[in-house]
């Protein structure tokens, strides 16, 4: 059974995308929100597969929230713009679904990812480890000694509690390596959230270093951080 879940803030948008989850026995539609924080507080706590994401809505637009996630889900695009397809498939999008959508174009989207959804395990915080090669060595690292990682070119700065690791990596790439509690808080940094111990509306605050906020991760960041102070 696959969890699907709704961002759109168009009601009819969401019935008709409803109705075609009803018609195919393996779906099973666990969310339909018009709110993205909903959705984004929801995965927290509960597991979806696959969520049907619409590009254009207020306060956080579909693009925005896939930056901002660490492991999502498989992602299908709905909008009635096509002009953000390109940048779309940067962030893994399997498909890309134009408003008004036909049933039968939706049934192809569906047979696209359906075979290819993986269940994982659960990363814990603090239990796992990140895997990298350091000066031709495998070294294992603690998500839990992570304070931050930093992109410099074409290479990653990871900051531990020891020492600092340079790597050859993208952002992008590490990010469905580390745990959830690790968050991209700008285009060129991902901080572990557990070690933050100050937050302003421009930084983090992380053993005395300070990790920039961006706008367009503001919101997310500072939700995330709420959810965390509450476990």
């Amino acid at each position: 059974m696959v969890k699907i879940g709704i961002v759109d803030d168009e009601i009819l948008a969401r019935k008709v995308i409803e109705e075609y989850c009803s018609k195919i026995d393996s779906l099973e539609l666990v969310l339909s929100t018009g709110n993205p924080l909903e959705f984004i507080n929801f995965t927290q706590k509960n597991k979806v597969d696959l969520i049907f994401l619409d590009i254009e809505m207020p306060e956080l637009n579909g693009m925005e929230i896939l930056r901002s996630m660490i492991n999502p889900p498989k992602v299908i695009l709905t909008t009635a713009y096509s002009e953000y397809a390109l940048e779309s498939y940067n962030y893994g999008v399997v498909d890309y679904l134009l408003k008004p959508i036909k049933f039968e174009r939706f049934l192809k989207a569906i047979n696209k990812v359906s075979t290819s959804i993986i269940t994982q395990p659960k990363k814990n915080s603090g239990s796992e480890e990140l895997q990298i090669k350091h000066d031709g060595m495998p070294v294992n690292i603690s998500f839990a000694s992570i304070l931050y990682i930093q992109s410099f070119g074409n290479y990653l700065k990871i900051f531990t509690d020891s020492r600092m690791y340079l790597i050859p990596e993208t952002l992008i790439n590490i990010t469905t390596l580390l745990s959830e509690n690790f968050q991209r808080t700008h285009k060129s940094y991902i901080t572990n959230l557990d070690r933050v111990t100050k937050a302003t509306r421009t930084y983090l605050l992380i053993e005395n270093n300070k990790v920039p906020i961006s706008a367009m991760y503001k919101v997310i960041v500072f939700k995330k951080l709420e959810v965390l102070a509450k476990l």
